[in-house]
């Protein structure tokens, strides 16, 4: 299959704000608690400590850091900013700032969130090659699947061309692996019957196995005997 099977639109989407969160996702992933908040304002002035919450709840949301802390929805900062009794506005200039970095280490140390190294990669392998092996998923559907599963095992989001790849082989390994166990499956005498079904014979235009395809009033055309 081809390893590039995502559109642009979604190439665009991946890992960023389509829109804006409605009322349950602001309250799953941007509500504060009191921990929270005592974290947040344990940074040093207005525009790191609403940086820091927003970075906190972009990462529960997304399931990774924006390369632009900033560019969330103005309804997202306006319900952050809220919870901690700062004015939104606080929030610029905060993503050419070196303590949005710190923060993400803070954030990532503190609840746990683990970059997609070696051993989340073989783990996810494992997943993709068992849900490939037990039915025919679109790729895309496994992109979604496996995109939510970091997301709530709270694994940083690898890039998409890496998680394509990844999709894409495991993928091919699966249906390498089942055609090698239905060409195995025949004895002998059943290998060498299947093989004359693609054979045309002489004085007719199809082969044995075109006609099983057809329908029972098809196959009875003059043209094809």
């Amino acid at each position: 299959m081809p390893v590039n099977f995502l559109s642009e639109d979604q190439r665009r989407r991946y890992g960023r704000f389509t829109g804006k969160p409605d009322e349950g996702q602001l309250a799953g992933s941007f509500h504060l608690d009191a921990t929270a908040r005592r974290r947040a304002m344990a940074c040093n002035g207005a525009r790191n400590r609403l940086g820091w919450a927003l970075q906190l709840g972009t990462v529960r949301f997304l399931g990774t850091f924006l390369q632009d802390p900033e560019a969330v929805p103005p309804i997202v900062v306006e319900y952050v900013a809220d919870q901690l009794g700062l004015d939104a506005a606080a929030l610029a200039g905060y993503g050419q700032k070196q303590a949005r970095w710190d923060h993400q280490e803070q954030i990532r140390s503190a609840y746990g969130y683990l970059p997609f190294g070696a051993d989340q990669w073989f783990a996810m392998a494992r997943w993709l090659y068992g849900r490939a092996w037990i039915g025919s998923q679109r790729p895309t559907l496994l992109f979604d699947l496996a995109t939510a599963r970091l997301v709530r095992r709270k694994i940083l989001l690898p890039g998409v061309t890496i998680l394509e790849r990844l999709i894409a082989g495991v993928r091919e390994r699966a249906e390498q692996r089942l055609g090698a166990t239905l060409a195995a499956a025949p004895s002998p005498e059943q290998a060498k019957q299947l093989q004359q079904l693609v054979v045309i014979p002489a004085g007719r235009r199809v082969s044995e196995l075109d006609r099983l395809r057809r329908s029972p009033r098809d196959c009875l055309r003059p043209r094809d005997r």
